[in-house]
């Protein structure tokens, strides 16, 4: 099997590309890194890559195109954030959004590639406004952009903000739970194929995933050393930093979060990313996640 995975070490990604939790064929799988959303699906269109994780507006964008692809779990929401450096205020400062955007009129506010779920949001919320956004092929650009005054702020995963945090007075600007409630930071998303030819592989993978969640969840400082051993270019304190910043993990897929998915298929349609509508069984196949995950959500 071929997953892909992004950079954002929240993700259990890393937890299970450790080994730390085996799942059907994990000894043989070839893990992908793509630098976003947008970028991974160009790989799910190609069949490059099976199983992917990655935030749902892409997908929907995809699936409006005629991509043969399903949502089968959740894994973490609220996985946007808006960064800037003094002497801006922040939410917490100014109380609302409308005042922490006025901030930035006539300026500009990167965010990853067109289409990701950070350039959706952004987009969103900044319509009608004499605010610039610059798109940017890895995120990781971001926070130097901020330093060298290219862009004044930028919008996307708690780890921006972490890595923003070790390079400059930074602050979080609107935190992740204001920024779009329950957005639905990445899912775990699959080629149909698979539902029909490897339905047992879909359930061992799912198992992993959520004991891997579980494990961020309740033993953030095992999962933080494991994550940045797996990743090599940050330490334990660096991820628990990233965990702590909007620390909702599960695999499950409630209502809250098909209902936060669906609300962006008006968003997707007025930017002109897509055209038609889509049903709750167009983008969600359920039955492994139900079958693996009988409790409640733990987001």
């Amino acid at each position: 099997m071929k997953i892909g995975y992004l950079s954002t070490i929240y993700h259990t990604s890393f937890i299970l590309k450790s080994g730390k939790f085996s799942f059907e064929s994990s000894d043989e799988t070839t893990w992908k890194l793509f630098p976003t959303g947008p970028e991974m699906m160009k790989a799910f269109e190609s069949e490059d890559i099976d199983l992917g994780y990655i935030g749902l507006p892409p997908v929907m964008i995809g699936i409006e195109h005629g991509m043969k692809i399903k949502c089968v779990a959740g894994g973490h929401i609220e996985g946007t954030v808006m960064i800037s450096k003094e002497p801006y205020s922040s939410y917490s400062e100014l109380g609302d959004i409308e005042s922490v955007l006025n901030q930035y009129n006539g300026k500009t506010i990167g965010t990853p590639t067109r289409g990701s779920i950070h350039d959706v949001i952004i987009r969103n919320l900044l319509k009608n406004r004499d605010i610039s956004i610059k798109n940017y092929s890895w995120a990781d650009f971001i926070p130097d952009a901020i330093q060298e005054g290219e862009i004044e702020a930028g919008v996307g995963t708690p780890s921006l903000a972490t890595v923003a945090s070790n390079q400059f007075n930074s602050k979080i600007i609107i935190p992740p739970n204001k920024i779009w409630p329950y957005n639905p930071s990445y899912g775990i998303v699959v080629q149909e194929d698979l539902i029909f030819n490897s339905p047992e592989y879909i359930t061992s993978f799912l198992k992993a995933h959520e004991d891997a969640s579980n494990l961020i969840r309740n033993l953030p400082g095992t999962a933080a050393e494991i994550a940045a051993n797996e990743m090599g270019i940050v330490n334990k304190k660096f991820v628990l930093e990233t965990y702590n910043i909007s620390p909702r993990y599960c695999a499950k897929v409630p209502d809250d979060y098909i209902k936060s998915t669906m609300e962006f298929i008006p968003v997707l349609k007025e930017l002109g990313y897509m055209n038609h509508d889509l049903k709750v069984g167009d983008i969600f196949n359920l039955r492994f996640i139900e079958k693996t995950h009988k409790e409640d959500a733990h987001y």
